[in-house]
């Protein structure tokens, strides 16, 4: 009987996390504290922060609107990402060999859970936002990593200048 109840358990474990994965679930929405974690192309923005406002479109043609980002070192974000398509797609901000190695992980693990203030996962016809600090000079990289859609070339660039 512990064993049945066991299986059972575990059915219902891997059932319900389904929903939090990649595909065309929805994924959870982002609650309590936001981590403050410094990355190499900067860290999660305070509202109260923002500078500028930039609506980035996603489309089922695989391409964001706009697919590079000019930004001022030290200027806080509101990246509001809206997806026109049918399909889910998801924007991820960081470096080429951070978004290289993630989307290979993408591929061996499609049901692999995450939710981190740099990305943002968008259901077909629906908005979500990030806030970020680009505090970081640099040349940085935004995708979608869902199989395929990361080979497919949707991509971006976010070009980081001095103040």
């Amino acid at each position: 009987m512990n064993l049945l109840k066991s299986l059972f358990i575990s059915g219902l474990i891997a059932t319900s996390s389904l929903a939090f994965a990649h595909g065309e679930q929805t994924h959870a929405k982002k609650t309590g504290p936001v981590k403050m974690e410094q990355k190499p192309w900067g860290i999660a923005g305070e509202a109260r922060r923002a500078v500028r406002t930039i609506e980035v479109k996603m489309t089922d043609d695989m391409r964001f609107t706009p697919e590079v980002i000019h930004v001022k070192q030290g200027e806080t974000l509101r990246l509001v990402h809206h997806n026109t398509g049918k399909v889910m797609h998801e924007f991820v901000l960081g470096t080429k060999e951070e978004l290289d190695e993630h989307a290979a992980l993408m591929k061996k693990f499609p049901n692999m859970e995450h939710d981190e203030p740099y990305m943002a996962h968008v259901a077909p016809g629906k908005k979500e936002e990030i806030l970020w600090t680009f505090n970081r000079v640099g040349e940085f990289d935004f995708a979608c990593l869902l199989p395929g859609h990361y080979e497919a070339g949707m991509v971006g660039k976010i070009f980081v200048s001095p103040r």
